[in-house]
């Protein structure tokens, strides 16, 4: 793999590799795995960060902080010429976790993470009436088997 077009080497994505496993691991235990110099880790993990192709984060079992209502909201927008500007005040509501536009029957898809099931109606009561947006259709999830980051060994496969 070359470093055009803002790809990663194999190097980055060892990296980001460790970085996956523990976020927290030292320059130090990096260089030791990948048998290259921490001056060498320590450029190349802040590049990844300062070009934004990773960011550093706690993450949390939503349910173990408080947010036991999590949903699927597909939105449906008309006019079509409105797709952008409802995305663009979704995407700013703090309980938006996911947010894209997609082919198919709705216009939008948002995963959001709300307190409970009347923080959740509140958020879908919001977003109902955006102007543009014609009509949601919700669906819970009451229990999630995986949230994960994507396998980078994906992208050495075929």
């Amino acid at each position: 793999m070359s470093k055009s077009n803002s790809l990663l080497d194999e190097l980055d994505f060892k990296i980001v590799a460790c970085l996956q496993q523990d976020g927290r691991m030292s320059f130090t235990v990096m260089a030791e795995q990948l048998k290259v110099s921490v001056g060498t880790i320590r450029t190349r993990v802040n590049k990844l960060i300062e070009d934004r192709t990773i960011s550093i984060v706690g993450r949390v079992d939503p349910d173990k902080i408080g947010f036991h209502s999590y949903a699927h909201i597909a939105v449906y927008i008309r006019p079509a010429t409105m797709k952008e500007q409802v995305a663009q005040k979704i995407s700013i509501l703090p309980e938006v976790s996911f947010l894209a536009l997609t082919s198919g029957d709705y216009d939008l898809e948002v995963d959001v993470m709300c307190r409970d099931n009347d923080h959740l109606v509140d958020f879908v009561n919001k977003i109902s009436s955006f102007k543009g947006v014609y009509q949601t259709k919700t669906t819970i999830y009451f229990k999630v088997y995986k949230y994960a980051q994507p396998d980078l060994g994906l992208l050495r496969e075929g």
